[in-house]
């Protein structure tokens, strides 16, 4: 995947993300927390903040000057933190793309000593086995995906 760069992005970059970010909830809305609807009425400020680094990194995966991949890290706890937003390009999964930005995040949370975590849509077995590839391992707290939904997430934490 020698074509592929991941860069970590600052409020600066908040078109990039927010194009991406909607796309992802487009086209893959079962996979993830939150909805195209609710993002979609997110103004500048709000998209500028989520990525003003303060709450953990935002990763933007590049072919060439394509955006194809997206992640982030969210501190969610005393030295904790909670991979989010993961996604791929269709045409790009399986290449490897994902690792990177994990490979990125992951990281970023060991020069800092932090455990990582995150949830992963139990209808996207793909996400789940590059989690498990990884070194990721769920410890047994399954969730609503979200609010009022049936569809149901799993917590996966990275192993040390």
């Amino acid at each position: 995947m020698g074509d592929v760069r991941t860069v970590t992005v600052g409020s600066d970059d908040w078109v990039s993300w927010r194009e991406i970010r909607l796309r992802s909830l487009r086209q893959d809305p079962a996979a993830f927390g939150s909805t195209h609807e609710r993002e979609a009425a997110f103004t500048e400020q709000t998209w500028r903040s989520r990525l003003d680094g303060t709450s953990g990194p935002s990763v933007l995966a590049y072919a060439g000057d394509e955006v194809v991949g997206i992640g982030a890290g969210w501190l969610h706890g005393p030295g904790r933190l909670m991979v989010v937003a993961m996604w791929t390009e269709p045409d790009r999964r399986g290449q490897g793309v994902g690792r990177q930005v994990l490979d990125h995040l992951i990281g970023w949370a060991r020069e800092r000593d932090l455990r990582v975590d995150l949830w992963v849509a139990d209808a996207n077995p793909d996400a789940r086995r590059l989690y498990e590839r990884y070194g990721f391992h769920a410890d047994g707290r399954n969730e609503p995906i979200r609010e009022g939904a049936e569809a149901t997430m799993s917590h996966l934490v990275l192993s040390d």
